[in-house]
């Protein structure tokens, strides 16, 4: 994997890009990560496909541009960022809120993608409820209480039977959130309060749908999940059994399969390139 800044369009954008491969996976990490969030899973797809991950402005050491990074501007820097690597075409996989970035890239750059993958993630716009956990969020932050968002997030996004196992991972995570800039967490959270349902789009969308979803996730339920499921037949659906929100962590193997399996790299055809 080759790290390096790049230019997309006037968003200076923090990358890193196994470069080989002749389909491409893009990774969108999630709200208070980065692309290390990937670091871990890179090795279960990079032999296999090309695989690029960043960090999205705001989050990481990617420029924070504005007051709200809306999901259609961070789509915008997804797609031109592409275009500077080379990539005609490409699977986007996003997690969580990277997964409202992806939507927003099926919606206005269509003929780029050859699919859209939403790992743990909704076409579902927030509701009132949820936008006001947001401006609460917000206000933590302003009032320099982002540490309350540490305390309390990374290990939420863990199924309670794993969190255990997974203690390292949240602390990594604890410490991503007290490294983002506070001006980069305000602007994706009033991003996320403005975006809009995608259902209908997704529904009529020619793209390939994949969605995986975690069945002890805690941000999107069960019930909430076997519902988007219904909203939408045209999507191939995997469960993750064992996994909440983080399930690319929590069951990796599993998530690369489903990844590799969507995007038409076989078990033989792995065989016979390595």
């Amino acid at each position: 994997m080759t790290e390096k800044f790049i230019m997309a369009g006037t968003t200076p954008l923090h990358l890193c890009d196994s470069g080989e491969g002749e389909k491409c996976l893009v990774l969108l990490h999630g709200y208070l990560e980065s692309m290390l969030v990937w670091e871990d899973f890179i090795p279960l797809l990079y032999k296999k496909v090309r695989v690029v991950t960043l960090d999205l402005p705001g989050h990481g050491i990617s420029m924070v541009t504005g007051e709200c990074h809306t999901m259609e501007f961070l789509a915008d820097v997804v797609a031109e960022a592409m275009r500077v690597l080379g990539v005609e075409r490409f699977t986007v996989v996003g997690h969580s809120m990277g997964g409202y970035v992806a939507l927003a890239l099926a919606e206005r750059h269509a003929e780029r993608l050859e699919g859209l993958v939403l790992l743990s993630s909704t076409p579902n716009p927030d509701t009132e409820f949820k936008r006001e956990n947001r401006r609460r969020e917000i206000a933590l932050v302003k009032s320099g209480k982002k540490e309350l968002l540490a305390r309390v997030a990374p290990a939420a996004g863990f199924a309670a039977s794993n969190r255990a196992r997974m203690k390292d991972y949240i602390e990594d995570l604890t410490e991503q959130v007290h490294v983002t800039e506070d001006e980069g967490i305000v602007a994706l959270l009033n991003g996320m309060i403005e975006r809009k349902d995608q259902n209908e789009m997704l529904r009529q969308s020619s793209l390939r749908q994949l969605f995986i979803l975690g069945r002890k996730d805690e941000y999107i339920t069960e019930e909430v999940a076997n519902a988007m499921v219904g909203n939408h037949p045209q999507a191939e659906v995997v469960w993750l059994d064992e996994s909440g929100h983080m399930g690319f962590l929590e069951e990796p193997e599993r998530t690369a399969a489903a990844l590799l399996d969507f995007v038409g790299i076989t078990a033989e055809k792995v065989d016979e390139t390595e």
